[in-house]
């Protein structure tokens, strides 16, 4: 899977959760989408993107997510 599609993915999942009033919950739900729904290589792809300049594409909720959750 390509990094731009990836990156376009995880942020419309972050955009449907970012309306949440509770931002934490709102991370935390982001990630449980990924889990529940990502293969394991396209969470890992992701992980990766989180961990270089790439990470810049991604939504602030999205990020966090990432970090914190997955």
């Amino acid at each position: 899977m390509e990094k731009d599609h990836l990156i376009t993915m995880a942020n419309q999942i972050g955009s449907f959760f970012k309306s949440y009033p509770d931002q934490e919950y709102a991370a935390n739900e982001i990630a449980s989408h990924m889990k529940r729904f990502w293969a394991p290589k396209m969470r890992n792809m992701i992980k990766d993107i989180v961990a270089t300049s790439d990470a810049d594409s991604l939504d602030d909720i999205v990020r966090i997510a990432i970090k914190k959750y997955l």
